[in-house]
């Protein structure tokens, strides 16, 4: 039995504008190490909310959260982005490359950040990354230069420079046509059954959600049983 790494525990979101709502209801549940799961539901159900509180760039909650065996409820700004640069990797229906740096140097920026390794061995691992997802050939090109599926390939490579133990994903596809929407899909199966890492992610798109190991869908706050 694969082990957990990611404990929610009664998890309640308000938000107070215009007026106080909630929008996460007394959520609870664990994602197994090496899980490919999708987050589902019609907009407003939740999704989105329970991803950044998940992430823990949404701290303005109620409940408990715990990722690797690490409880992160109630730690500091500084605390939470140092775990997540480690940790947690991000890909966003948008990008979010700098345009005025190169591919490499997009995928280098989150290692350099974490100071853990020279320059030489990050942009090592960063041209790995980059070969295995088909790219190398784009290294050197700036990101703007790029077609809308190759930089979502950069995010990827990107998300994977730290070795993090989760891949969190919103609308990772929601940007994409269907030739790449199934690649994107593909290179996350990959990385699932290479056995390093979880993904986590939220999707509009019934054929993700289908061949993921797990779907849990939400409904007017709610996690649906």
């Amino acid at each position: 039995m694969k082990d957990s790494i990611l404990s929610a525990s009664n998890l309640v979101k308000y938000f107070h504008e215009p007026e106080t709502f909630q929008v996460l209801k007394d959520i609870s549940f664990e994602v197994k190490r090496g899980e490919f799961l999708a987050l589902v539901g019609k907009s407003g159900s939740g999704k989105s909310t329970l991803l950044y509180v998940l992430s823990t760039m949404d701290t303005d909650y109620e409940g408990k959260l715990a990722i690797n065996g690490n409880p992160l409820t109630g730690k500091s700004q500084n605390e939470l982005a140092a775990f997540r640069n480690q940790h947690i990797g991000f890909v966003f229906q948008f990008h979010y490359l700098l345009p005025e740096f190169t591919v490499l140097e997009n995928v280098m920026i989150p290692a350099l950040k974490m100071r853990r390794l020279s320059r030489e061995e990050i942009e090592t691992k960063a041209y790995g990354h980059l070969s295995t997802l088909g790219l190398q050939d784009q290294a050197l090109k700036l990101a703007s230069k790029l077609s809308g599926g190759q930089q979502q390939r950069v995010a990827i490579a990107r998300a994977l420079i730290n070795d993090p133990s989760i891949i969190m994903g919103d609308e990772p596809t929601g940007n994409l046509d269907s030739k790449n929407s199934q690649l994107v899909f593909d290179i996350f199966r990959d990385i699932v059954a290479a056995g390093h890492q979880t993904i986590i992610a939220v999707t509009h798109d019934e054929d993700f959600a289908a061949n993921c190991d797990r779907v849990l869908e939400l409904s007017d706050g709610h996690l649906l049983k």
